[in-house]
Protein backbone atom coordinates (compact mmCIF):
# COMPACT_ATOMS: atom_id res chain seq x y z
CA UNK A 1 0.00 0.00 0.00
CA UNK A 2 1.15 3.55 -0.67
CA UNK A 3 0.16 6.79 0.99
CA UNK A 4 -1.16 8.20 -2.29
CA UNK A 5 -3.42 6.86 -5.07
CA UNK A 6 -0.47 6.58 -7.46
CA UNK A 7 3.10 5.59 -6.60
CA UNK A 8 5.87 7.83 -7.89
CA UNK A 9 7.49 4.65 -9.24
CA UNK A 10 4.40 3.64 -11.19
CA UNK A 11 4.85 2.78 -14.84
CA UNK A 12 2.39 1.86 -17.55
CA UNK A 13 3.18 -1.64 -18.77
CA UNK A 14 2.41 -3.44 -21.97
CA UNK A 15 3.99 -5.95 -24.34
CA UNK A 16 7.76 -5.37 -24.02
CA UNK A 17 7.04 -1.77 -23.06
CA UNK A 18 7.12 0.29 -19.89
CA UNK A 19 6.36 4.01 -19.88
CA UNK A 20 7.55 6.09 -16.95
CA UNK A 21 5.19 8.78 -15.70
CA UNK A 22 5.76 12.47 -15.01
CA UNK A 23 5.00 13.83 -11.57
CA UNK A 24 1.26 13.92 -10.87
CA UNK A 25 -0.63 15.48 -7.97
CA UNK A 26 -1.91 12.01 -7.10
CA UNK A 27 1.69 10.99 -6.29
CA UNK A 28 1.79 13.41 -3.37
CA UNK A 29 4.18 16.35 -2.82
CA UNK A 30 6.86 16.83 -5.46
CA UNK A 31 9.55 16.36 -2.81
CA UNK A 32 8.22 12.85 -2.18
CA UNK A 33 8.23 12.12 -5.91
CA UNK A 34 11.82 13.27 -6.10
CA UNK A 35 13.16 11.07 -3.33
CA UNK A 36 10.49 9.09 -1.49
CA UNK A 37 10.16 10.47 2.04
CA UNK A 38 13.50 12.27 2.11
CA UNK A 39 13.55 15.87 3.39
CA UNK A 40 14.20 17.32 -0.09
CA UNK A 41 12.29 20.56 -0.59
CA UNK A 42 12.50 20.68 -4.37
CA UNK A 43 12.47 18.35 -7.35
CA UNK A 44 15.78 16.68 -8.17
CA UNK A 45 18.22 18.61 -10.32
CA UNK A 46 19.07 17.32 -13.78
CA UNK A 47 22.28 18.05 -15.67
CA UNK A 48 23.03 18.07 -19.39
CA UNK A 49 26.06 18.95 -21.47
CA UNK A 50 25.70 20.14 -25.08
CA UNK A 51 28.81 20.38 -27.23
CA UNK A 52 29.39 22.28 -30.48
CA UNK A 53 32.63 21.91 -32.46
CA UNK A 54 35.23 24.04 -34.22
CA UNK A 55 35.04 27.05 -31.95
CA UNK A 56 32.93 30.19 -32.16
CA UNK A 57 33.28 33.56 -33.84
CA UNK A 58 34.04 35.12 -30.44
CA UNK A 59 33.55 38.76 -31.52
CA UNK A 60 29.88 37.92 -32.11
CA UNK A 61 29.59 35.89 -28.90
CA UNK A 62 31.12 37.61 -25.86
CA UNK A 63 28.89 40.27 -24.20
CA UNK A 64 30.54 43.67 -23.81
CA UNK A 65 29.28 44.21 -20.26
CA UNK A 66 29.20 42.04 -17.16
CA UNK A 67 26.47 41.33 -14.62
CA UNK A 68 22.76 41.77 -15.30
CA UNK A 69 21.45 43.80 -18.19
CA UNK A 70 24.10 42.56 -20.61
CA UNK A 71 23.29 42.77 -24.30
CA UNK A 72 22.88 39.58 -26.27
CA UNK A 73 25.46 39.46 -29.02
CA UNK A 74 24.39 38.35 -32.53
CA UNK A 75 25.09 34.65 -31.98
CA UNK A 76 23.05 34.63 -28.76
CA UNK A 77 20.05 36.57 -30.10
CA UNK A 78 17.91 33.38 -30.34
CA UNK A 79 18.08 33.20 -26.53
CA UNK A 80 16.11 36.43 -26.05
CA UNK A 81 13.03 34.62 -24.68
CA UNK A 82 15.11 32.73 -22.08
CA UNK A 83 17.81 35.32 -21.39
CA UNK A 84 16.91 35.49 -17.70
CA UNK A 85 17.46 31.73 -17.44
CA UNK A 86 21.02 31.83 -18.79
CA UNK A 87 24.46 32.55 -17.36
CA UNK A 88 27.18 33.53 -19.82
CA UNK A 89 30.55 32.42 -18.42
CA UNK A 90 33.74 33.99 -19.81
CA UNK A 91 37.35 33.21 -18.97
CA UNK A 92 37.19 29.41 -18.65
CA UNK A 93 39.98 27.26 -20.11
CA UNK A 94 40.32 23.65 -21.29
CA UNK A 95 44.02 23.15 -20.69
CA UNK A 96 43.78 19.45 -21.54
CA UNK A 97 42.96 20.41 -25.13
CA UNK A 98 46.35 22.07 -25.58
CA UNK A 99 49.24 20.15 -27.22
CA UNK A 100 51.58 19.86 -24.21
CA UNK A 101 54.24 18.57 -26.57
CA UNK A 102 51.94 16.33 -28.64
CA UNK A 103 51.70 18.55 -31.72
CA UNK A 104 48.55 18.60 -33.85
CA UNK A 105 45.22 17.14 -32.83
CA UNK A 106 43.44 20.09 -31.22
CA UNK A 107 40.00 18.93 -32.32
CA UNK A 108 40.36 15.45 -30.86
CA UNK A 109 41.80 16.81 -27.63
CA UNK A 110 39.05 19.45 -27.36
CA UNK A 111 36.12 17.04 -27.24
CA UNK A 112 38.00 14.43 -25.22
CA UNK A 113 39.05 16.91 -22.54
CA UNK A 114 35.88 19.01 -22.39
CA UNK A 115 34.14 17.04 -19.63
CA UNK A 116 37.17 15.21 -18.24
CA UNK A 117 39.68 18.02 -17.67
CA UNK A 118 42.32 15.51 -18.76
CA UNK A 119 44.90 15.46 -21.54
CA UNK A 120 44.13 12.42 -23.71
CA UNK A 121 46.94 10.07 -24.66
CA UNK A 122 47.90 10.54 -28.31
CA UNK A 123 47.28 7.27 -30.07
CA UNK A 124 45.29 5.93 -32.98
CA UNK A 125 45.48 2.39 -31.60
CA UNK A 126 43.67 0.55 -28.84
CA UNK A 127 45.72 2.04 -26.00
CA UNK A 128 43.40 5.05 -25.59
CA UNK A 129 43.45 6.83 -22.25
CA UNK A 130 41.61 9.91 -21.09
CA UNK A 131 39.84 10.77 -17.81
CA UNK A 132 36.43 10.20 -16.27
CA UNK A 133 33.90 12.75 -17.54
CA UNK A 134 31.77 14.82 -15.19
CA UNK A 135 28.52 13.28 -16.43
CA UNK A 136 29.79 9.82 -15.54
CA UNK A 137 31.00 10.97 -12.13
CA UNK A 138 27.41 12.05 -11.49
CA UNK A 139 25.98 8.86 -13.02
CA UNK A 140 28.15 6.69 -10.78
CA UNK A 141 26.83 8.44 -7.65
CA UNK A 142 23.15 9.06 -8.43
CA UNK A 143 22.44 6.74 -11.36
CA UNK A 144 20.87 4.14 -9.09
CA UNK A 145 18.03 6.57 -8.38
CA UNK A 146 16.73 6.45 -11.96
CA UNK A 147 16.04 3.81 -14.58
CA UNK A 148 18.95 4.98 -16.74
CA UNK A 149 22.13 6.18 -15.06
CA UNK A 150 22.84 8.48 -18.01
CA UNK A 151 21.95 9.13 -21.62
CA UNK A 152 24.50 9.78 -24.38
CA UNK A 153 23.13 11.20 -27.63
CA UNK A 154 24.32 13.10 -30.70
CA UNK A 155 23.47 14.07 -34.25
CA UNK A 156 26.56 12.92 -36.14
CA UNK A 157 27.89 9.38 -36.15
CA UNK A 158 31.59 8.86 -35.58
CA UNK A 159 34.07 6.02 -35.75
CA UNK A 160 35.31 4.43 -32.55
CA UNK A 161 38.68 3.44 -34.02
CA UNK A 162 41.20 4.61 -36.60
CA UNK A 163 43.09 7.89 -37.06
CA UNK A 164 40.86 10.98 -37.31
CA UNK A 165 43.04 13.89 -36.19
CA UNK A 166 46.83 14.05 -36.48
CA UNK A 167 47.46 10.69 -34.87
CA UNK A 168 44.55 10.74 -32.40
CA UNK A 169 42.01 7.94 -32.44
CA UNK A 170 38.61 8.76 -33.91
CA UNK A 171 37.06 7.89 -30.55
CA UNK A 172 38.46 11.14 -29.13
CA UNK A 173 36.85 13.27 -31.87
CA UNK A 174 33.41 11.71 -31.55
CA UNK A 175 32.97 10.84 -27.87
CA UNK A 176 32.35 13.18 -24.94
CA UNK A 177 31.34 10.75 -22.17
CA UNK A 178 33.99 8.56 -20.51
CA UNK A 179 33.03 6.04 -17.84
CA UNK A 180 36.69 5.41 -17.06
CA UNK A 181 40.04 6.45 -18.48
CA UNK A 182 39.85 3.60 -20.99
CA UNK A 183 36.08 3.24 -21.46
CA UNK A 184 34.44 5.80 -23.75
CA UNK A 185 30.65 5.72 -24.02
CA UNK A 186 29.53 6.01 -27.66
CA UNK A 187 26.57 8.29 -28.33
CA UNK A 188 23.37 7.17 -30.01
CA UNK A 189 22.45 9.26 -33.06
CA UNK A 190 19.24 7.49 -34.09
CA UNK A 191 16.20 9.08 -32.40
CA UNK A 192 14.21 5.89 -32.85
CA UNK A 193 16.75 3.85 -30.90
CA UNK A 194 16.95 6.49 -28.18
CA UNK A 195 13.18 6.43 -27.90
CA UNK A 196 13.16 2.64 -27.63
CA UNK A 197 15.86 2.73 -24.99
CA UNK A 198 13.88 5.21 -22.93
CA UNK A 199 10.57 3.44 -23.22
CA UNK A 200 11.68 -0.17 -23.17
CA UNK A 201 10.64 -1.33 -26.64
CA UNK A 202 11.38 -5.01 -27.06
CA UNK A 203 14.14 -6.30 -29.28
CA UNK A 204 13.99 -8.85 -32.03
CA UNK A 205 10.59 -10.28 -32.88
CA UNK A 206 8.63 -7.94 -30.56
CA UNK A 207 10.16 -4.82 -32.10
CA UNK A 208 9.69 -6.13 -35.63
CA UNK A 209 6.07 -6.98 -34.87
CA UNK A 210 5.32 -3.52 -33.57
CA UNK A 211 7.08 -1.83 -36.46
CA UNK A 212 5.14 -3.95 -38.92
CA UNK A 213 1.83 -2.96 -37.34
CA UNK A 214 2.96 0.67 -36.98
CA UNK A 215 1.72 0.67 -33.40
CA UNK A 216 2.57 3.27 -30.81
CA UNK A 217 3.99 2.31 -27.43
CA UNK A 218 0.84 4.00 -26.13
CA UNK A 219 -1.26 1.31 -27.82
CA UNK A 220 0.48 -1.34 -25.77
CA UNK A 221 -0.32 0.34 -22.44
CA UNK A 222 -3.90 1.35 -23.21
CA UNK A 223 -5.44 -0.91 -20.54
CA UNK A 224 -3.06 0.35 -17.85
CA UNK A 225 -3.86 3.90 -18.92
CA UNK A 226 -7.60 3.40 -18.43
CA UNK A 227 -7.03 2.02 -14.92
CA UNK A 228 -4.76 4.95 -14.03
CA UNK A 229 -7.07 7.66 -15.36
CA UNK A 230 -9.81 6.60 -12.97
CA UNK A 231 -7.58 7.53 -10.03
CA UNK A 232 -6.70 11.01 -11.26
CA UNK A 233 -8.17 14.45 -10.84
CA UNK A 234 -8.75 16.86 -13.73
CA UNK A 235 -5.31 18.51 -13.48
CA UNK A 236 -3.52 15.16 -13.55
CA UNK A 237 -5.65 13.94 -16.44
CA UNK A 238 -4.75 17.06 -18.41
CA UNK A 239 -1.04 16.67 -17.61
CA UNK A 240 -1.10 12.98 -18.56
CA UNK A 241 -2.87 13.80 -21.83
CA UNK A 242 -0.23 16.44 -22.66
CA UNK A 243 2.55 13.97 -21.81
CA UNK A 244 1.06 11.24 -24.01
CA UNK A 245 0.57 13.78 -26.79
CA UNK A 246 4.30 14.57 -26.60
CA UNK A 247 5.17 10.88 -26.90
CA UNK A 248 2.79 10.40 -29.80
CA UNK A 249 4.15 13.48 -31.57
CA UNK A 250 7.73 12.22 -31.32
CA UNK A 251 6.70 8.78 -32.60
CA UNK A 252 4.93 10.33 -35.57
CA UNK A 253 7.90 12.57 -36.38
CA UNK A 254 10.27 9.60 -36.23
CA UNK A 255 7.98 7.63 -38.54
CA UNK A 256 7.75 10.54 -40.99
CA UNK A 257 11.51 11.02 -40.94
CA UNK A 258 12.08 7.37 -41.80
CA UNK A 259 9.91 7.71 -44.92
CA UNK A 260 11.50 10.89 -46.26
CA UNK A 261 14.29 10.79 -48.84
CA UNK A 262 17.78 11.23 -47.47
CA UNK A 263 19.56 14.56 -47.96
CA UNK A 264 22.70 14.02 -50.01
CA UNK A 265 25.66 16.12 -48.86
CA UNK A 266 29.34 15.92 -49.79
CA UNK A 267 30.29 15.31 -46.13
CA UNK A 268 28.38 12.17 -45.15
CA UNK A 269 25.35 10.08 -45.98
CA UNK A 270 22.62 10.35 -43.37
CA UNK A 271 22.18 6.93 -41.72
CA UNK A 272 18.88 5.11 -42.21
CA UNK A 273 16.19 6.05 -39.73
CA UNK A 274 17.61 9.50 -39.04
CA UNK A 275 15.73 12.61 -40.25
CA UNK A 276 17.10 14.07 -43.43
CA UNK A 277 16.59 17.56 -42.05
CA UNK A 278 19.35 18.33 -39.54
CA UNK A 279 17.29 20.77 -37.50
CA UNK A 280 14.53 18.20 -37.14
CA UNK A 281 17.15 15.66 -36.04
CA UNK A 282 18.51 17.99 -33.35
CA UNK A 283 15.05 18.91 -32.11
CA UNK A 284 13.93 15.30 -31.91
CA UNK A 285 16.93 14.61 -29.70
CA UNK A 286 16.08 17.67 -27.59
CA UNK A 287 12.51 16.44 -27.19
CA UNK A 288 13.77 13.03 -26.10
CA UNK A 289 16.03 14.64 -23.52
CA UNK A 290 13.09 16.65 -22.20
CA UNK A 291 10.97 13.49 -21.90
CA UNK A 292 13.81 11.67 -20.13
CA UNK A 293 14.12 14.49 -17.59
CA UNK A 294 10.37 14.99 -17.23
CA UNK A 295 9.81 11.32 -16.35
CA UNK A 296 12.92 11.11 -14.17
CA UNK A 297 14.11 8.35 -16.49
CA UNK A 298 17.59 9.84 -16.06
CA UNK A 299 19.06 12.98 -14.55
CA UNK A 300 22.25 13.04 -16.61
CA UNK A 301 22.62 13.56 -20.35
CA UNK A 302 25.42 14.43 -22.79
CA UNK A 303 24.62 15.66 -26.30
CA UNK A 304 27.25 16.15 -29.03
CA UNK A 305 25.53 18.14 -31.75
CA UNK A 306 28.31 17.34 -34.24
CA UNK A 307 31.76 15.84 -33.81
CA UNK A 308 34.89 17.89 -33.28
CA UNK A 309 36.46 18.78 -36.61
CA UNK A 310 33.12 18.16 -38.34
CA UNK A 311 33.01 19.49 -41.87
CA UNK A 312 29.23 19.38 -42.02
CA UNK A 313 27.64 21.88 -44.40
CA UNK A 314 24.52 23.91 -43.54
CA UNK A 315 22.84 24.66 -46.88
CA UNK A 316 19.47 25.26 -45.18
CA UNK A 317 20.88 28.51 -43.72
CA UNK A 318 22.83 29.48 -46.83
CA UNK A 319 26.17 27.92 -45.84
CA UNK A 320 27.05 25.19 -48.37
CA UNK A 321 30.70 25.09 -47.29
CA UNK A 322 31.98 22.70 -44.63
CA UNK A 323 32.05 23.91 -41.02
CA UNK A 324 35.66 22.90 -40.29
CA UNK A 325 36.89 24.39 -43.54
CA UNK A 326 35.24 27.72 -42.69
CA UNK A 327 36.55 27.70 -39.12
CA UNK A 328 40.05 28.21 -40.57
CA UNK A 329 38.90 31.54 -41.91
CA UNK A 330 42.24 33.37 -41.95
CA UNK A 331 40.35 36.51 -40.85
CA UNK A 332 38.33 36.50 -44.07
CA UNK A 333 35.24 38.48 -43.09
CA UNK A 334 32.94 36.56 -45.43
CA UNK A 335 34.00 33.26 -43.90
CA UNK A 336 33.67 34.65 -40.38
CA UNK A 337 30.13 35.76 -41.20
CA UNK A 338 29.26 32.21 -42.27
CA UNK A 339 30.79 30.82 -39.07
CA UNK A 340 28.62 33.27 -37.15
CA UNK A 341 25.56 31.95 -39.00
CA UNK A 342 26.44 28.35 -38.10
CA UNK A 343 27.04 29.34 -34.49
CA UNK A 344 23.70 31.17 -34.39
CA UNK A 345 21.94 28.14 -35.89
CA UNK A 346 23.33 25.95 -33.10
CA UNK A 347 22.23 28.42 -30.43
CA UNK A 348 18.77 28.47 -32.02
CA UNK A 349 18.52 24.75 -31.25
CA UNK A 350 19.64 25.39 -27.67
CA UNK A 351 16.89 28.01 -27.36
CA UNK A 352 14.38 25.44 -28.58
CA UNK A 353 15.49 23.00 -25.86
CA UNK A 354 15.38 25.61 -23.10
CA UNK A 355 11.93 26.83 -24.09
CA UNK A 356 10.64 23.24 -24.09
CA UNK A 357 12.00 22.73 -20.56
CA UNK A 358 10.58 26.05 -19.41
CA UNK A 359 7.12 25.20 -20.73
CA UNK A 360 6.77 22.21 -18.39
CA UNK A 361 5.47 23.07 -14.90
CA UNK A 362 7.19 21.36 -12.01
CA UNK A 363 6.32 22.17 -8.41
CA UNK A 364 6.21 25.94 -7.97
CA UNK A 365 8.34 26.52 -11.05
CA UNK A 366 9.33 24.79 -14.26
CA UNK A 367 11.44 21.85 -15.32
CA UNK A 368 14.12 24.29 -16.50
CA UNK A 369 14.30 25.71 -12.98
CA UNK A 370 15.49 22.28 -11.83
CA UNK A 371 18.09 21.84 -14.55
CA UNK A 372 21.74 22.67 -15.13
CA UNK A 373 22.26 22.82 -18.92
CA UNK A 374 25.86 23.51 -19.96
CA UNK A 375 26.48 24.50 -23.58
CA UNK A 376 29.77 25.26 -25.26
CA UNK A 377 33.01 24.13 -26.83
CA UNK A 378 36.59 23.45 -25.81
CA UNK A 379 37.71 25.56 -28.77
CA UNK A 380 37.26 29.32 -28.74
CA UNK A 381 38.73 30.73 -31.97
CA UNK A 382 38.65 27.82 -34.41
CA UNK A 383 41.12 29.56 -36.69
CA UNK A 384 43.82 29.72 -34.01
CA UNK A 385 42.79 26.57 -32.11
CA UNK A 386 42.67 28.52 -28.85
CA UNK A 387 41.40 26.73 -25.76
CA UNK A 388 41.05 29.67 -23.37
CA UNK A 389 38.21 32.20 -22.98
CA UNK A 390 35.87 29.44 -24.05
CA UNK A 391 32.31 30.06 -25.25
CA UNK A 392 30.26 28.61 -22.38
CA UNK A 393 26.66 29.06 -21.22
CA UNK A 394 24.93 27.59 -18.17
CA UNK A 395 21.12 27.55 -18.32
CA UNK A 396 18.62 26.75 -15.60
CA UNK A 397 18.48 27.64 -11.93
CA UNK A 398 19.69 24.38 -10.43
CA UNK A 399 16.79 24.20 -8.00
CA UNK A 400 17.36 27.77 -6.84
CA UNK A 401 21.14 27.50 -6.50
CA UNK A 402 21.93 29.60 -9.58
CA UNK A 403 21.24 33.30 -10.14
CA UNK A 404 20.85 33.35 -13.89
CA UNK A 405 20.41 36.25 -16.29
CA UNK A 406 24.00 37.46 -15.94
CA UNK A 407 27.37 37.56 -17.69
CA UNK A 408 30.22 36.50 -15.39
CA UNK A 409 33.89 36.91 -16.19
CA UNK A 410 36.41 34.73 -14.39
CA UNK A 411 40.20 35.19 -14.17
CA UNK A 412 42.09 33.94 -17.20
CA UNK A 413 43.09 30.27 -17.12
CA UNK A 414 40.26 29.31 -14.76
CA UNK A 415 39.73 25.59 -15.50
CA UNK A 416 36.37 24.73 -17.02
CA UNK A 417 36.51 21.73 -14.67
CA UNK A 418 35.75 24.19 -11.86
CA UNK A 419 32.34 24.68 -13.47
CA UNK A 420 31.83 20.92 -13.53
CA UNK A 421 32.64 20.73 -9.81
CA UNK A 422 30.05 23.44 -9.19
CA UNK A 423 27.44 21.50 -11.11
CA UNK A 424 28.25 18.26 -9.28
CA UNK A 425 27.74 20.02 -5.95
CA UNK A 426 24.24 20.99 -7.08
CA UNK A 427 23.59 17.34 -7.92
CA UNK A 428 24.58 16.44 -4.33
CA UNK A 429 27.76 14.80 -5.61
CA UNK A 430 30.85 15.78 -3.66
CA UNK A 431 34.28 15.02 -5.11
CA UNK A 432 37.60 16.66 -4.15
CA UNK A 433 38.55 17.41 -7.76
CA UNK A 434 37.84 16.58 -11.39
CA UNK A 435 40.65 16.57 -13.94
CA UNK A 436 42.59 19.81 -13.58
CA UNK A 437 40.04 21.56 -11.33
CA UNK A 438 41.21 23.91 -8.60
CA UNK A 439 37.88 24.38 -6.81
CA UNK A 440 34.23 25.18 -7.49
CA UNK A 441 33.36 28.47 -9.19
CA UNK A 442 32.30 31.31 -6.94
CA UNK A 443 29.54 33.80 -7.71
CA UNK A 444 27.05 31.45 -9.41
CA UNK A 445 24.47 32.23 -6.75
CA UNK A 446 25.15 35.95 -6.88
Amino acid sequence: MTRHPVSRRAVLKGLSTAIALPWLEAMGPLASWAADASPMKTAPNRMAFLYVPNGINMADWTPKTEGTGFELMPIMEPLAAVKEDVLVLTGLTADGARPHGDGGGDHARALASFLTGAHPVKTDGTDIRNGVSVDQVAASRIGDQTRLASLEIGCEAGAMAGNCDSGYSCVYSSTMAWRSATQPLPKEVNPKLVFERLFGAGAGADRAKRDKLRQSVLDFVREDTRDLTGKLGKNDQRKLDEYFSSIRDIEQRIARAASLPEVKTPEFAVPAGIPGDFQEHVRLMCDLMVLAFQTDMTRVCSFVLTNEGSNKAYPSIGVPEGHHELSHHGNDEKKKAKIRDINKFHVTQLAYLLQKLKAIPEGDGTLLDNCLIAYGSANSDGNAHNHDDLPVLLAGKGGGTIQSGRHLRFPKETPISNLWLSMLERMDVKVPFLGDSTGALSGLLG
